[in-house]
């Protein structure tokens, strides 16, 4: 049988875990855990919009475009 091996985040939050008692402490946890990775999207797509350029109006231009190849 093979040992799983943790990375030190994964350990970190099963130390977490580990101390937690109720549904209210794991409901507070994901939603903190939410609210980070919501914030690292945000942050990712900013980067990308001002890497490419992209305004308010570029993006509704986009999205009223068709990219599909047209079937004959």
């Amino acid at each position: 049988m093979q040992a799983t091996v943790f990375n030190p985040i994964q350990l970190y939050l099963l130390q977490i875990f580990s101390q937690m008692n109720s549904e209210q402490e794991l409901a507070e946890v994901k939603q903190v855990l939410s609210e980070y990775y919501f914030k690292k999207v945000e942050q990712r797509a900013a980067k990308i919009y001002a890497e490419k350029g992209w305004t308010p109006e570029k993006l509704e231009e986009m999205s009223n475009a068709h990219f599909r190849t047209p079937y004959k």
